[in-house]
C-alpha cells in the first residue's frame, strides 16, 4: 500500500508511503488518497487528519513518468488505477484537497521537500509543521505545466502576493525557515519532534467540541475574501446551528461543574 492509516483515539494519521519515488503520486496512490479522504470525511469518529509522509521526502509531486503522461494523453492506461485515473476526472483533485472538503481540520506534518502537487496537498491543509531545510514550491511552469492543484488561487491567499508571485513564475522554491516567517508554516521543528508536535496540536482540537470544530472551520474557509458584511453574515448561518447542540450544553455545564467535558458530536 502506498498510502497507510493509523487511528489514535479521535485523530487519524494517513501517511504517504512511497519513499523509493520520493513519495510522488502514481496512479495507484491518487486512488488510494481519494479514498482515504473519502472514508476519514465519512468517519465520525475521526475529528482531526494528519498527514506526513515517509523517507525524505513529504511529497514530490505527481510521478511525471506515470501521472503526466496520463493525464496529457501520451499514455493508454493498463492498470485498473490507471483506468480508473483516466475515466475519473475529480480523482487527481480530491487527491490533493483541491475540489474535496474533509469537513474536518487537517494538519501536515512535513517530514521533507514539498514540491509541485506536494506543496499543493500543503496548500489544502489548516495547519502545517515541517522540519528545518525542506524545500516547498511548485515548479511546474519550469516543465511547461500549470500547478492546476489549486496553487495560482491558494498561494496568493497563504502568502505575500509578491512573494506567491515570484514563486509561481519562476518556479523556484524556498525552505521551510522562511516559509515559516511568511507565514505560510505553523512550526519548524526537528524531525523527532514532527509528528509529536502535529499530534499534540491534533490531540488539543480533538478534544474541543467536534461540531463547534467543523463549523468554524468550514466559517473561516467559506467567508475568506469575502467583504466583512457578507462574511458576518454567512458567519451566522455556521454558528446558529452550533448553540442548538447537546456539545454546546455540555461545554458550559463541565465548565461550571470544573470537570472535563465529555463531548459526543450531537
Amino acid at each position: 500500500m502506498t498510502i497507510e492509516l493509523e487511528r489514535r483515539g479521535h485523530v487519524a494519521v494517513v501517511t504517504l508511503n512511497r519513499p523509493e519515488a520520493r513519495n510522488a503520486i502514481s496512479p495507484d496512490m491518487a486512488c488510494q488518497m481519494a479514498d482515504t479522504w473519502q472514508e476519514l470525511r465519512d468517519d465520525d469518529g475521526v475529528r482531526v487528519i494528519v498527514v506526513t509522509g515517509t523517507g525524505s521526502a513529504f511529497c514530490a509531486g505527481a510521478d511525471l513518468g506515470q501521472l503526466i503522461p496520463l493525464m496529457s494523453g501520451a499514455k493508454t492506461p493498463e492498470t485498473d488505477a490507471e483506468k480508473r485515473f483516466v475515466d475519473d476526472k475529480t480523482l487527481v483533485n480530491r487527491c490533493l484537497l483541491r475540489d474535496f472538503d474533509t469537513e474536518k481540520p487537517v494538519i501536515a506534518a512535513i517530514n521533507g521537500h514539498a514540491i509541485a502537487g506536494g506543496m499543493e496537498l500543503v496548500q489544502g491543509t489548516d495547519i502545517r509543521v515541517a522540519v528545518p531545510g525542506a524545500r516547498i514550491g511548485v515548479q511546474e511552469v519550469k516543465w511547461a505545466i500549470f500547478p492546476a492543484g489549486g496553487s495560482s488561487v491558494r498561494i496568493p491567499q497563504q502568502m505575500p502576493f509578491a512573494k506567491a508571485m515570484e514563486l509561481l513564475l519562476t518556479g523556484d522554491t524556498i525552505l521551510s525557515e522562511e516559509a515559516l516567517e511568511l507565514g505560510f508554516l505553523n512550526y519548524v521543528v526537528e524531525p523527532d519532534q514532527l509528528l509529536p508536535k502535529a499530534m499534540e496540536i491534533a490531540e488539543k482540537i480533538a478534544a474541543n467540541g467536534p461540531l463547534a470544530v467543523k463549523a468554524i472551520r468550514a466559517s473561516a474557509r467559506a467567508c475568506l475574501g469575502l467583504p466583512e458584511k457578507e462574511a458576518l453574515a454567512l458567519e451566522l448561518k455556521h454558528a446558529g446551528p452550533v448553540f442548538e447542540t447537546e456539545d454546546a450544553r455540555e461545554g458550559p455545564r463541565a465548565f461550571m461543574e470544573k470537570r472535563q467535558p465529555v463531548y459526543k458530536g450531537r
